[in-house]
């Protein structure tokens, strides 16, 4: 990039009401990098012949070889129309399903975005998932329709049938949008409606009901996207062509001479041209005319293509001439075809022209962001815009101004951090040479050549001292200096060598408000971090000083070192940044992860966190192929864990390092990324470890072989009896119902323990509510501690008797009854979605209020062992008894917890050691310090029998009470029907009628299962949705490729946890399982297979015959 154009940049970015922050979004492989390839080659930095092929901003190499976008990258361009300049930052973001966190990092920090959709394939699931993206973020979307030559060529549409196929896809895009922008305002109703509940007015008289949602007063003309409003543009990026409807208004206003205004409303629509009246009259299909899109427009683009494509020269000149273009003669005599369209077409109807055009004038500068979009911003988890602290609240005035003087705060957002080669950074680059330094070096050069000639004529013989006998011989001042010179710049280059191939990262941001400067303090805020905290822990509040501030969590403070211009595959490096601008920033690695909100103030609010379309569920466990490498290993993970927005790096238990991706192709690019980048060692790596949960039926009213069960005669009824009580054993109590009585070790304390399957409405009401459990948690576990230090936000209250209020609604019956105000405790992890009730008569504990018992000494005592029980109902969900997985969709219900023996052998107990311990001390011991210490030992174990229980051989009764209550909960599991849930992903497929029985054959290979099956109006498409375990789709995209010929590409996303219907412990009972499966019921079901498996994994013990009945032995040779 030429030094002009950077400090036009540079001025123009001071002007924010001109600069447009957008990001290109599409379903995968719908042309986005091309069409930004075009508006790359407008502003002259790569040439409009490579637009499209160059691909400019897939900068890595697996991205130009598998022909996708994997990570978003940001460049500027520089835009002039009329007497305005505008600065486009435009960030190109992937498409494919696998990389969707790349596309909410780049939301983040635009204002608009280009929707780009196929105008043969039309809308699909990943245009579907972009736009709800961009719709969270609340930025404005305009629309691309690309592709239109193919409708030409490949389709061979006519005119007509081509406008009545943009229409129809045009109509199904903005039926998306209605869909989300209606769920929006019925969302916003119902928060009216719940508000009004709390605070009922004081108005009386009649309150009459207003059954209208609200949709008919609400302005949503802005919402749709439609030519005549200029935010809809055709274009072909891959032959160099676009247009908006304005333009062919304006010629054609010219030349009809129809007003441009009415041309706008009536280009498209169904109006035709009476061309004798010279007037537009509405209703062409009925009267069999053709609209004035086809007619004036449409029909002139295909009669191009049809002169072009046969090679008629004489109507390409006369197209040539009458447009007045000028060709020039190498594409005029190119055989390709596309050449000549290319050469026409970018002319006639430049693409960047037509799509800048409608981005500046329909998309938001920084400044229009609306007040919504920043209070969303400002409000992290269950908060809200006014729980916020007044210094908070006054921020949102300095985000709407946008303003750049020095006292406006300093706001800006990391959305990711991206690593680059150090080599390409700004300052590591080779400058240009200056004349006297290529003088210097040409004269250095003829030296050497002179005397490398004197040593081969002088000393040919003495070879072997070439070197020595050169030093002789070459002029006596200087040279030998030049090659001590020479020695010295050759030493340190090894050193330089490996600076070289460290990774430097740079944060992708963007400035809400104020100047961002070189060397600039400032706050570095994560995540997790709370105005409120900070204000707590430092007494002089937000106006303290910031040097010497006391340690706040998640808050740093440091200054900003270098700040770049992202420019594609270029950095350029920049003093300062003014409000509303894309930026880098360069040495903020060691204070972020993957992303914070870096402020001025410590009063502001971490912004809202990313909301990621793509769950990471792809796991593997990596380790390096020579054991010594191991810190390699580990940096270079926690190098991809901070380059990476949604890969998940963990150590498990067992002490694999695990990495977690959201599908195989990020799987493969993390891989290949640790290999060559960031770890530079041979790794090896497993199996993808598939993840199982464990859960519990009612109990099957059907067998095998769907006969009913308890009317078939039992031929193996022993066998199964024997079987089931050897699952359980000794000095544990079941009875009919699954009720487990156990005792601790010492025999102290009894607890009841019964599991029961929640509904499914349940467990998906629990999983949704993750973050709100966790902040009830927070609450129940301070008031515990006796800290009442969490105010609890009324609008966070409410959400809570809400979420309970779903509870009481699905969990009906006799069974059911009062169960939700017992909860004590939700699990794994005090957020999962397994629940803990307390039915106990002697101490009740909920969730909702808090603990409560009959007196208070008892209180604390079943309190301290409460949390106990509690532990152990955490470690058993955590790992379940099939396989050690989690469990999801249990109730454990504590029936009885009986304490009554431990508390008597308490009182009994103390009085003997307290006589005990009197004897031992004073038994006439001489050496004094023992005595003393004997003495402090007694006080304290006095002091403690107050609180903490006895300890036995068996350890303290808290660590008995855990394991007890583990032991309990897998039992009460084992005694239910025990089934296998896996992880499920949704499928969508587009492929064409001929290849649809081979996706069905490899979709059922896999135990997939077909939901519904659609054709797509006006093509041969079909789009399949299917479900597909997690488990079975690896390799199912290549698989689907080739048995297809790569006619149909499948998109995998993780929608939901099933349950595998059959039972992994089944064996034949009855006689006619027996007679359908055999005595041995080889058929291995698809459980026992997946179970068996992930124990084999862990290294648990797995119940397999190798051989059973051997009759007769085999040799090789007889086989063959």
């Amino acid at each position: 990039m030429v030094l002009n154009s950077l400090d036009k940049m540079i001025h123009l970015q001071k002007n924010t009401a001109n600069i447009r922050n957008i990001c290109v979004l599409a379903h995968v492989d719908h042309g986005k990098t091309t069409l930004t390839d075009c508006l790359i080659s407008s502003s002259g930095i790569i040439s409009s012949r490579l637009a499209g092929k160059l691909r400019y901003m897939d900068s890595r190499e697996d991205e130009q070889i598998r022909g996708i976008t994997m990570k978003s990258s940001a460049i500027s361009l520089h835009y002039a129309t009329g007497n305005e300049e505008y600065l486009i930052n435009l960030i190109d973001s992937p498409g494919h399903v696998d990389f969707s966190s790349e596309v909410s990092t780049a939301v983040r920090v635009c204002d608009g975005c280009i929707i780009v959709v196929d105008a043969v394939e039309g809308v699909c699931p990943q245009t579907q998932a972009v736009l709800r993206q961009a719709w969270l973020e609340n930025i404005r979307p305009v629309l691309v329709i690309n592709k239109i030559d193919r409708l030409i060529v490949e389709l061979k549409f006519t005119p007509q049938e081509a406008y009545s196929h943009l229409k129809n896809i045009l109509e199904q895009i903005n039926a998306l949008t209605g869909t989300l922008f209606t769920s929006k305002v019925l969302e916003e109703r119902a928060e009216r409606e719940t508000e009004s509940q709390v605070n009922p007015h004081s108005e009386q008289g009649e309150q009459v009901y207003d059954w209208s949602t609200g949709l008919e007063d609400t302005d949503d003309s802005q919402l749709y996207f439609s030519p005549e409003q200029g935010n809809v543009v055709f274009t072909s990026a891959i032959d160099g062509w676009g247009f908006g409807i304005e333009h062919f208004a304006r010629i054609y206003s010219q030349k009809i001479g129809i007003k441009k205004e009415v041309l706008m409303k009536t280009l498209w629509g169904d109006y035709y041209i009476n061309m004798k009246a010279k007037k537009i009259m509405k209703g062409d299909q009925a009267k069999g005319k053709k609209p004035l899109f086809v007619q004036l427009i449409l029909e002139n683009i295909w009669s191009l293509y049809d002169a072009v494509l046969k090679k008629d020269k004489d109507k390409i000149d006369k197209i040539v001439t009458s447009l007045g273009l000028k060709i020039g003669a190498r594409e005029a005599r190119h055989s390709d075809p596309k050449v000549q369209i290319n050469a026409i077409c970018s002319q006639w109807l430049p693409i960047s022209h037509a799509v800048l055009a409608m981005v500046c004038q329909k998309l938001p500068s920084p400044l229009d962001i609306t007040a919504e979009r920043v209070e969303r911003l400002m409000c992290t988890g269950s908060q809200t815009f006014d729980s916020l602290p007044p210094e908070t609240q006054a921020l949102k005035a300095a985000f709407m101004k946008c303003g750049s003087e020095e006292t406006a705060p300093v706001i800006i957002f990391v959305s990711k951090m991206f690593a680059v080669d150090a080599k390409a950074l700004p300052q590591n680059k080779p400058r240009p040479l200056t004349q006297e330094e290529i003088a210097q070096r040409r004269e250095r050069a003829r030296q050497r050549h002179a005397e490398k000639l004197a040593a081969a004529q002088g000393q040919a013989p003495l070879e072997p001292t070439q070197d020595g006998s050169a030093l002789e011989t070459c002029p006596k001042g200087e040279e030998p200096r030049d090659e001590e010179q020479q020695v010295e710049s050759m030493t340190p280059k090894p050193v330089l060598q490996e600076e070289d191939n460290q990774e430097s990262f740079i944060a992708f941001a963007r400035v809400f408000s104020g100047v961002a400067r070189r060397g600039k303090k400032i706050f570095v805020l994560g995540p997790k971090y709370s105005p409120l905290e900070f204000l707590r822990r430092v007494p002089l509040g937000f106006s303290a000083p910031p040097d010497d501030l006391p340690p706040v969590p998640h808050m740093a403070y440091c200054a900003l070192e270098n700040l770049y211009l992202l420019m594609g595959r270029e950095l350029e490096y920049l003093e300062e940044v003014p409000p509303g601008n894309v930026l880098g920033i360069g040495g903020l690695q060691d204070f972020v992860l993957k992303s914070a909100t870096l402020c001025s103030l410590p009063s502001c609010p971490p912004f809202i966190p990313l909301n990621f379309e793509a769950t990471p569920i792809v796991r593997v466990a990596v380790e390096p192929k020579h054991p010594s490498e191991m810190p390699q290993l580990v940096k270079g993970m926690k190098l991809l864990n901070q380059a990476d927005p949604c890969v998940q790096i963990l150590i498990q238990e067992t002490g694999e390092h695990v990495l977690v991706t959201a599908g195989e192709v990020h799987l493969q690019r993390c891989l290949d990324d640790l290999k060559e980048r960031f770890a530079k060692i041979h790794i090896s790596v497993s199996e993808p470890i598939i993840p199982f949960r464990e859960t519990i039926t009612k109990p099957p009213k059907v067998d095998m072989v769907n006969e009913e069960i308890g009317k078939q005669q039992k031929v193996a009824v022993i066998r199964q009896m024997k079987e089931d009580q050897n699952k359980i054993p000794e000095g544990i109590q079941v009875d009919s119902v699954g009720l487990i009585t156990i005792t601790t070790p010492n025999k102290l304390a009894t607890l009841s323990v019964r599991a029961m399957p929640l509904p499914e409405e349940v467990t998906q009401i629990l999983e949704e509510n993750s973050d709100l459990i966790r902040s009830m948690e927070q609450l129940t576990s301070s008031l515990n501690e006796g800290e009442n230090t969490q105010v609890i936000h009324q609008k966070t209250q409410e959400k809570i008797w809400e979420f309970k209020g779903k509870l009481e609604q699905h969990l009906t019956g006799r069974r059911w009854r009062n169960i939700v105000d017992q909860i004590w405790s939700f699990g794994p992890r005090k957020c999962g979605p397994n629940i803990l009730v307390n039915k106990s008569e002697d101490f009740q504990n909920s969730i909702w209020t808090g603990p409560a018992a009959k007196a208070s000494k008892e209180a604390s005592r079943y309190r301290d062992l409460g949390n106990s029980i509690v532990s152990g109902f955490q470690l058993a969900t955590l790992s379940g008894p099939m396989c050690e997985e989690p469990l999801m969709g249990v109730c454990f219900i504590l029936e009885k917890w009986d304490l009554s023996k431990f508390e008597e052998q308490g009182a009994s107990d103390l009085a003997k050691e307290g006589q005990e311990e009197n004897e031992t001390c004073s038994g006439g011991n001489e050496n004094q310090e023992l005595q003393d210490g004997c003495s402090e030992a007694f006080e304290k174990r006095t002091s403690q029998k107050g609180e903490s229980p006895l300890t036995d051989c068996y350890g303290p009764i808290s660590g008995q009470l855990i394991a007890t209550m583990k032991e309990a909960c897998r039992y009460a599991l084992q005694v239910k029907p025990q089934r296998l849930m896996a992880a499920m992903y949704t499928c969508d497929i587009m492929a064409t009628g001929d290849v649809l029985g081979r996706v069905y054959a490899v979709l059922s290979k896999r135990e997939g299962r077909v939901l519904q099956e659609e054709m797509k109006e006006g093509t041969d498409m079909f789009i399949i949705k299917a479900v597909l375990p997690v488990a079975e789709s690896f390799g199912f995209a290549d698989e689907i490729r080739k048995r297809t010929s790569g006619l149909a590409s499948p998109q995998l996303v993780f929608s939901h946890w099933e349950i595998i219907p059959s039972d992994p412990f089944w064996v034949p009972t009855t006689e006619e399982e027996y007679l359908h499966f055999g005595e041995k019921a080889d058929s291995e079901n698809q459980a026992r297979k997946y179970m068996n498996a992930v124990r084999k994994r862990k290294g648990l013990y797995v119940e397999e015959k190798i051989v059973e009945h051997a009759e007769k032995q085999r040799t090789l040779s007889k086989n063959k």
